[in-house]
């Protein structure tokens, strides 16, 4: 096994060393890494149906979508992250894996005198209250199974970042599931920097295997996936499940209706309706917003591109392009 602490806390570029690490290294791999303030979505997810967008881009936080399946998580400096990549053993299932990659994590933390145990089949609880959500992505005979631990994270803006509004979507999607959340560091007998529990789980786990430096080749294959795929809105939010979309407003011009399908994240259908009084067939509009990614900026465009005003009286592009998310 080869170990690996990334410095580096670009969330872009950190699921690109994992995608890069699992199709590329053939050895077992134990990895701690940290994201700055980002939003990891699972592959199964609907980005948009799982956070608060406006909060997300006005806070500068960026989305990624990562291999493995299973909820949403908030990351910021306050979180530690961890990561095993290893064969898979024969008749091994998913329940097996997460107790075998989990336990040296447990043992680490029971040995700093924290009450820390396996909940269910995937997350980590001290006392009850959720500390770790951990993931896995099996391909081929290779399996990589990382997680978080919430060390110091803002619970206020995990809080933020994660209120979605499911009301609006319509889809089979996987939901992520609300839990009650604690700081390892509201738990240690003594008080302990991030930066110092990283080094302890450096020289706990790690310690008895070759840590790995990546050579510039890593480095530009890794980039190219972060240029390429991870930071690219095609993967992390074309690339959610197909779902319908509905929501509606009182605006200057009257109540307008919208509800739509999107299918790879382009809008494939759109019906309006509303009190409002138009002043060219609505039918129109909707025939051309038809075709647009349901993306905020692309949708801004669109519609500043048709001039709402021509169909729906009193409106602006950003009263209009609020009603689609």
């Amino acid at each position: 096994m080869i170990f690996i602490v990334d410095t580096q806390t670009d969330p872009w570029r950190n699921l690109a060393a994992e995608e890069y690490l699992l199709h590329n290294f053939g050895q077992p791999v134990f990895r701690l890494w940290r994201n700055a303030p980002c939003v990891v979505i699972g592959r199964n997810q609907n980005a948009l149906a799982e956070i608060d967008i406006d909060y997300v881009k006005a806070s500068g936080i960026k989305v990624v979508r990562r291999l493995s399946g299973g909820g949403a998580v908030f990351h910021d400096l306050g979180n530690v992250n961890f990561t095993f990549i290893e064969t898979r053993r024969q008749g091994e299932d998913t329940s097996g894996m997460f107790r075998r990659f989990t336990a040296p994590i447990l043992t680490a933390l029971q040995s700093l005198g924290v009450n820390a145990a396996l909940s269910g089949r995937n997350d980590l609880t001290i006392d009850g209250r959720k500390f770790s959500g951990n993931a896995l992505c099996v391909e081929r005979d290779r399996v990589l199974m990382h997680g978080t631990l919430l060390f110091d994270a803002s619970m206020n803006s995990l809080a933020a970042a994660l209120k979605n509004r499911p009301e609006k979507y319509s889809d089979k999607a996987v939901k992520s599931n609300v839990s009650r959340v604690t700081n390892i560091s509201s738990h240690l007998p003594e008080p302990m920097t991030v930066e110092a529990f990283i080094d302890y789980l450096a020289t706990f786990i790690g310690k008895d295997y070759p840590p790995y430096k990546y050579t510039q080749a890593d480095l530009a294959a890794i980039e190219k996936l972060a240029t390429e795929k991870y930071s690219t809105d095609g993967w992390n939010f074309s690339a959610s499940p197909r779902y319908t979309f509905s929501n509606s407003a009182k605006l200057p011009c009257g109540l307008v209706e919208v509800t739509f399908d999107v299918t790879a994240g382009i809008i494939t259908s759109l019906a309006i309706s509303g009190d409002f009084f138009f002043t060219r067939p609505i039918e129109e509009f909707c025939s051309r917003m038809t075709g647009c990614e349901h993306i905020r900026e692309k949708i801004a465009g669109r519609i500043n591109d048709i001039h709402p005003d021509d169909y729906f009286g009193k409106v602006s592009c950003e009263e209009l392009t609020g009603l689609f998310f």
